[in-house]
């Protein structure tokens, strides 16, 4: 069984007049995992949003590499079964569905 313990995300935006840098981290715990975003535009203040899920709405969790592993098997088997649906977060931090 693959677990993921911590994961971090980056985004850099070079637009002038104000570059943006966007934050993903993810860090599991003992009762779920906490997902906590930031956003930086310019030289404005950081603005910081945390999310936690609990172990039961996080079974069978996909994040990102676990999603390239699972595709990269199904490529080879070349089948996806029917009704393939994992819970996962999308790029806002909230939890949602990732079907194949």
């Amino acid at each position: 069984q693959l677990e993921t313990l911590e994961q971090e995300e980056q985004e850099c935006l070079e637009l002038k007049p104000h570059p943006t840098e966007k934050s993903t981290h993810m860090v599991s715990h003992q009762h779920g995992m906490t997902v906590t975003k930031t956003l930086q535009e310019g030289q404005a203040e950081p603005q910081c949003q945390s999310f936690s899920y609990s172990q039961a709405e996080l079974r069978g969790l996909l994040l990102e590499g676990a999603s390239l592993l699972l595709l990269r098997v199904l490529a080879r088997r070349h089948t996806v079964p029917p009704g393939l649906v994992f819970p996962a977060i999308d790029t806002e931090g909230h939890l949602c569905t990732s079907s194949y």
